[in-house]
């Protein structure tokens, strides 16, 4: 499905279905270095102030995937720990990261993350599954945000298995 803000400019039939190594190369690095993307069918929404089931009418296009550019945010001021918190619960790491490449060259990671409802440790595991695409260190250039804030981008991929 073609989403209410793309549907005009979009060839009949459109599918966004693009590898780790075309997120981390196409999109993810040219928006963390200000630079286009192919196409700006990727909206840049601080995921974190939804649930996961509030993001599908902030995004694009899709049905049971959607994809964001958010702000990385930390959770602890001088720390490097990220700051996974959400309205009504928060997203759990889950699985080993997987490095992506783009031939023999590292690029980027691409971690698993699952909602949960409530908070830790006691939190109820959802069906809703985010793919987080960062990345790699040597690529990794610090944003420096209006508010003078220092945040790195990243892409996020959302699953939708179940109704949240």
């Amino acid at each position: 499905m073609i989403g209410k803000n793309n549907s005009n400019h979009l060839p009949p039939g459109f599918r966004f279905h693009p590898t780790d190594e075309e997120l981390i190369i196409y999109y993810l690095r040219n928006q963390a270095t200000s630079r286009p993307c192919p196409s700006s069918i990727i909206p840049e929404v601080d995921i974190y102030k939804f649930d996961p089931w509030e993001l599908p009418e902030k995004a694009e296009f899709g049905e049971k995937e959607w994809y964001f550019f958010t702000p990385r945010d930390r959770k602890y001021p001088n720390g490097v720990r990220p700051n996974r918190a959400a309205v009504s619960g928060y997203w759990k790491a889950t699985g080993t990261d997987k490095a992506i490449y783009s031939g023999t060259k590292y690029v980027g990671i691409k971690k698993a993350l699952v909602f949960y409802k409530g908070k830790p440790p006691k939190g109820i595991k959802t069906d809703w599954i985010m793919h987080e695409y960062r990345l790699s260190e040597s690529r990794t250039q610090p944003i420096t945000r209006p508010n003078g804030s220092m945040r790195q981008v990243k892409l996020k991929h959302y699953y939708a298995s179940g109704v949240g």
